[in-house]
């Protein structure tokens, strides 16, 4: 009787392990189904990706060398229109380009918009502005412009800060702004704006209103100032500030170097920052008498604001935000700027 009961248990774990191994085996063939799977579509994701980098280079050159032949043509209207359609492709291909294709890409919309100001500062030269400050003791409606030497280099007297154009990029054309200015109230209209590239550089507590539509603007190295700022046609790249609030209206937004400022922009690209800390941002709210005619002469889209969505280029985790930006809370924000 014994040897019959334990040939009856041994035959029932027999089955059983026969029922649990088929199992085990199921479930590895299924881990392992799943893996290969999860690398079939890593392998098809990648290969969508170089397509689309494959695509934007050879659509970036076509349209890069097509705007070099219209600006040597000295069709500057339809050189321009092109290369906003350059910084859209640009901007709208950022999340699936390499960050050193990113900055290729970036370093040659800034040549060729050098390249247009220049162009037209040859074709269609304008006079000077009369550059002003606020204060009362500037001399109303006096035309400022840059030193010149009156003697020998090794002698000559250095211009005032912030009276003249501030100097471009070196080869580059000369932009209009201020620079060198310490504690003042600073303003350029319409006029002096429209299409023009600017640069607002060494700025010390100076509180600037640009009213009116520039193609582009850059502002370097300045401390504890206000930028309120129309609508920029192309590109604005902020640079080196702090403890600085800017209102921004523009395509693009590169910032970099810039620390504890605070940002109210209307965008209709995402903006980006790199090596930037305690930065925060907010929408637009800054107006002044003729801003929707200027938004009209900017081409900018008023009903297109990415103002929330901030590429990080020193921040890769996907599955946490950022440290180095966060968003002005609602209750914080400016609405009354004068």
């Amino acid at each position: 009787m014994e040897t019959t009961g334990e040939a009856v248990a041994s035959g029932e774990e027999l089955r059983a392990a026969t029922v649990v191994l088929p199992e085990r085996l199921q479930r590895r063939e299924a881990e392992r189904q799943q893996g290969v799977e999860q690398q079939r579509q890593k392998k098809e994701a990648q290969v969508v990706k170089e397509e689309q980098s494959e695509f934007f280079i050879a659509a970036f050159a076509r349209e890069r060398e097509a705007m070099e032949a219209l600006l040597a043509a000295g069709l500057l209207e339809e050189a321009a229109a092109r290369l906003q359609g350059l910084q859209k492709l640009l901007t709208e291909s950022v999340r699936f380009l390499a960050p050193y294709e990113v900055r290729q890409g970036q370093e040659a919309v800034a040549r060729l918009q050098s390249d247009l100001a220049a162009r037209r500062q040859q074709l269609q030269p304008k006079k000077r502005f009369a550059f002003r400050t606020l204060k009362k003791e500037a001399a109303p409606g006096c035309e400022l412009r840059p030193a010149e030497p009156s003697q020998p280099p090794a002698a000559s007297a250095a211009p005032a800060p912030g009276y003249g154009p501030a100097e471009g990029e070196p080869g580059g054309p000369p932009l209009c702004g201020f620079s060198g200015v310490e504690d003042k109230e600073l303003e350029l209209g319409p006029a002096e704006l429209l299409q023009r590239d600017v640069l607002l550089s060494e700025l010390r507590g100076c509180r600037v209103r640009l009213r009116g539509n520039a193609n582009t603007l850059r502002v370097r190295d300045c401390r504890g100032c206000t930028v309120l700022c129309g609508p920029v046609s192309t590109s604005v790249w902020v640079d080196g500030c702090s403890d600085c609030l800017l209102a921004l209206a523009c395509h693009q937004l590169r910032t970099h170097r810039t620390r504890s400022s605070r940002f109210y922009v209307q965008v209709t690209s995402r903006v980006v920052i790199e090596d930037c800390t305690k930065v925060s941002f907010a929408p637009y709210t800054w107006s002044y008498p003729g801003i929707e005619r200027d938004f009209e002469s900017s081409g900018l889209d008023r009903n297109r604001n990415n103002w929330n969505l901030v590429d990080d280029f020193d921040w890769l985790a996907t599955d946490r935000p950022s440290p180095n930006w966060s968003l002005i809370p609602e209750q914080e924000r400016i609405s009354c700027w004068e």
